[in-house]
C-alpha cells in the first residue's frame, strides 16, 4: 500500500500587498492549500487573495509572531511553507521542496531555505551573507513562533535541520526611499525589544564599537564590496540601523545600569540534537572526518561537512537536485579553498542553519578552525575536536550536558 502524498499549506501574512502578492501566489501554486491572514487591507489585496483560490483570514494586526501562528492554526497541510508578498518560491525550490516532502526522512521536520535579496534593483550576495537561511518549510504541529517577540519571529530548530540548495527570491527594497522606511521601521521594533545596559563601557560599544566591528567584517570577511555600491551602502545602513537600535533604546527609562543588560539577538538558541560540523582540506582528511561523521550521525547527531574536495565523498544529491550528500546522507557543502577565510564563510553559512556544537577537525587543523570560529562569533565557545574520540562518547557528553534529543 502507497504511502499519502504529504501535503503543503503555504502561509502568508499581509497587508495592503496588491502590487506584490499576484507574484507570491503564483509562486506557491503547487502547494495544496494557501492561507493568507489580512490585518485590514484599504486596496484589493483580499479580492486578488480569492480569485487566487486562497483561504482568506481577517484579523487585526497581533505583532508579526501571533500573525503567522494565526496563519499556522489555519492550515490543514502535513507541512507549512512560510512566505511573504515580497518573496517569490522559484520553480527550482518549488520542485526540491517537494521531492524532499516525497522521499522525506523522519529525522528531519524543519528545513533553510537559502534567500536571495533583490536590493535596489540589484541581487546581493556577500552583503548580505548569502545564502542567508530562513526557517521557512516545518512540519505542522512541531514549531510556532515566540509570541514575546516583535521582530525576527523566527524559528530556531530543536531536531536535525535540512537546507535547501535552490533560492527563495526577496524583493529586499526596490527603492532608496523603501530601504530608509524599513530602516526606521525595524530599528524602532529591534529597541522596543531590547533592553540595554547603561555603563560607559557598554554604550561605547553598543552605539560606536559594535557597529564598526560588524562593518569591517563584512566588508573585508565577508566581501560585500563584491556586490558594488549596494552592498556597501547595505552594509553601512545595518550599522546605523545597529547603533539607532541602541539610541532608542537608551533614550527611553529602563535599563540594566548594572550592565546586564544584553541585545535580544545575543541570546542562545534553544538546544537540540548534538551539531556538528566537520571540516576537511583534502582527499585523505575528507574520507577520514567523513567515516566519523557517518557514526556520528547513526547516533542521532546533526552533521555536516565542509571540504574543498567534495568528490571524494559525494554519491550525488539529495532528492530534487538538492545539496550535495555522501553515501549516508550527510549534507557537504564546498569549499572555495583550504584558507582561513573560506572555512569562516563555509562555517558561517553553516551558522545559519543551525547553531554548531563543535568542529571535527584533523589534529594539524586545529589552530585554523580556532581562528575561524574566532572570526564568525558566536553565542558561546565552540569546541574544536579531532576524530579521535568514539562518536557515540560525544554524543553522551552533549547529552549530559544538557543538549536535548540526542
Amino acid at each position: 500500500m502507497s504511502t499519502p502524498r504529504p501535503t503543503i499549506t503555504a502561509c502568508l501574512i499581509v497587508r495592503d500587498e496588491e502590487r506584490l502578492l499576484p507574484r507570491a501566489l503564483r509562486s506557491v501554486a503547487f502547494c495544496d492549500e494557501v492561507v493568507v491572514v489580512d490585518s485590514g487591507s484599504t486596496d484589493r489585496t483580499v479580492e486578488i487573495a480569492r480569485a487566487a483560490g486562497a483561504v482568506v483570514v481577517q484579523r487585526g494586526w497581533p505583532g508579526f509572531a501571533a500573525q503567522r501562528n494565526v496563519a499556522i492554526d489555519h492550515a490543514h497541510g502535513d507541512w507549512i511553507l512560510e512566505v511573504d508578498a515580497d518573496e517569490r518560491i522559484t520553480p527550482a525550490l518549488a520542485r526540491e521542496i517537494r521531492a524532499f516532502l516525497d522521499a522525506h526522512d523522519p529525522r528531519h521536520d524543519i528545513v533553510a531555505l537559502p534567500m536571495r535579496h533583490e536590493y535596489l534593483g540589484g541581487w546581493l550576495e556577500p552583503a548580505i551573507k548569502y545564502p542567508c537561511y530562513r526557517y521557512r518549510l516545518f512540519r505542522r504541529g512541531a514549531y510556532r513562533h515566540d509570541e514575546r517577540r516583535t521582530v525576527h519571529e523566527g524559528l530556531w530548530a530543536t531536531t536535525p535541520a535540512w537546507a535547501m540548495r535552490h533560492d527563495m527570491e526577496h524583493e529586499l527594497a526596490p527603492t532608496l526611499r523603501a530601504a530608509l522606511a524599513d530602516l526606521r521601521a525595524y530599528t524602532r521594533l529591534e529597541a522596543s525589544q531590547f533592553t540595554p545596559a547603561r555603563t560607559p563601557r557598554a554604550v561605547l560599544v553598543g552605539v560606536l564599537a559594535r557597529p564598526l566591528a560588524k562593518t569591517a567584517y563584512r566588508l573585508l570577511v565577508d566581501r560585500a564590496w563584491r556586490d558594488g555600491w549596494r552592498g556597501v551602502l547595505k552594509v553601512a545602513l545595518d550599522a546605523v540601523a545597529d547603533a539607532g537600535v541602541w539610541v532608542l533604546a537608551l533614550r527611553r527609562d529602563t535599563g540594566h545600569p548594572d550592565g546586564s543588560g544584553a541585545h535580544f539577538s545575543l541570546e542562545p538558541p534553544p538546544r537540540g540534537p548534538l551539531r556538528l560540523v566537520g571540516v576537511a582540506t583534502d582527499a585523505a582528511s575528507t574520507r577520514a572526518i567523513c567515516a566519523w561523521l557517518h557514526e556520528a550521525a547513526d547516533r542521532g547527531a546533526d552533521t555536516a561537512l565542509l571540504t574543498p574536495c567534495p568528490e571524494t565523498v559525494v554519491v550525488g544529491h539529495a532528492p530534487g537536485d538538492g545539496p550535495a550528500v555522501t553515501a549516508a546522507g550527510v549534507r557537504v557543502r564546498p569549499l572555495s579553498g583550504a584558507a582561513a577565510l573560506a572555512l569562516t564563510r563555509g562555517l558561517d553559512a553553516e551558522r545559519q542553519v543551525r547553531q554548531v556544537d563543535a568542529l571535527v577537525v584533523p589534529a594539524r587543523l586545529t589552530p585554523l578552525a580556532r581562528r575561524a570560529v574566532a572570526r564568525v562569533g558566536h553565542h558561546a565557545p565552540v569546541p574544536v575536536t579531532t576524530p579521535v574520540a568514539d562518536a557515540l562518547h560525544a554524543v553522551r557528553a552533549h547529552r549530559t550536558r544538557g543538549g536535548a534529543g540526542a
